[in-house]
């Protein structure tokens, strides 16, 4: 593991395979972390890729450098920081790869900042936040699925994260992926990333805040105004879309493809829920490498 300090973090990622092959950035989601990449990264190595995997803002050894800071988990946060990670890793384009907060980094660089993404490799698909909108309500199907952020808008909820990280982590692993089969092991190799001092701060801002029940961190506001345009991607993009996804059901017509103008296609996988990197790691490497040409 290194680390690396930009504006506001000191970020702890990985860096393999030939630091002369062209880059990857692996993104990881909530409540996940790096694990989801174990697979993926050596499989890209191989094929002459650089990877970069780093902890997300709240989790692991990625830590704040002021205690003044914000813990905010905002999406313009989650992209200012892949951007400033590129910044001080001295990388100009790389493919962006994600899903749940790492593909929402992923969407929203590729969207702003379009001259440094080679492609994107997105789960679920376009996945910027419409905050104005979120007044409406959702169909009941979905309105379930999200119970958990409601959990999150109340005092009770916070409380039951503080007290419960490992536990609902667990759970929600269960349900958003309901046919893998991950093991007990493999869950344990994630579960220390949730005892980060501001994991539940974090998380609990990015859920309150994309309903408009906490405030944004006012650092953000001029990306969080373009975000807000529900901007157009315009590089090359793959949409990995589990059919056995808990979160985001794979939808008959894709009306996300209209987001994207720079070439797009959709893929689903079978018996894949969530967490598309740790579940099909093969079919995510491949992804990334063709954007690459590798």
């Amino acid at each position: 593991m290194k680390k690396i300090r930009t504006k506001k973090l000191e970020i702890a990622y990985f860096d393999t395979g030939p630091k002369d092959g062209r880059v990857a950035i692996l993104l990881h989601g909530f409540p996940y972390d790096i694990q989801s990449f174990t697979e993926v990264a050596p499989l890209l190595n191989n094929r002459g890729v650089r990877t970069i995997t780093p902890y997300l803002r709240g989790y692991g050894q990625t830590v704040f450098l002021d205690p003044n800071t914000p813990r905010s988990g905002e999406q313009a946060a989650l992209g200012a920081d892949l951007l400033d990670l590129m910044d001080a890793l001295e990388i100009e384009q790389a493919v962006l790869a994600g899903y749940d907060w790492g593909g929402r980094a992923a969407n929203v660089v590729a969207a702003l900042w379009p001259e440094r993404a080679t492609g994107l490799v997105t789960g679920a698909g376009y996945n910027i936040q419409n905050v104005a909108a979120s007044i409406h309500p959702a169909p009941p199907a979905a309105e379930h699925r999200y119970w958990y952020q409601y959990y999150f808008h109340t005092p009770r909820g916070r409380a039951g994260l503080e007290a419960n990280r490992t536990e609902l982590a667990r759970l929600l692993w269960k349900l958003w992926s309901p046919e893998w089969n991950f093991t007990e092991a493999e869950f344990l190799k994630t579960a220390p990333s949730f005892e980060n001092p501001d994991f539940v701060d974090v998380v609990i801002q990015s859920y309150r805040v994309r309903y408009g029940y906490a405030d944004p961190d006012p650092a953000y506001g001029a990306i969080e105004a373009a975000l807000s345009k529900m901007p157009v991607i315009s590089v090359p993009t793959i949409n990995l879309h589990g059919l056995a996804d808990g979160v985001h059901p794979v939808p008959t017509k894709d009306r996300q493809a209209e987001k994207f103008i720079g070439g797009y296609e959709r893929r689903t996988l079978e018996k894949v829920g969530h967490n598309v990197a740790q579940e099909a790691p093969r079919a995510f490497s491949d992804a990334v490498a063709e954007l690459l040409g590798v």
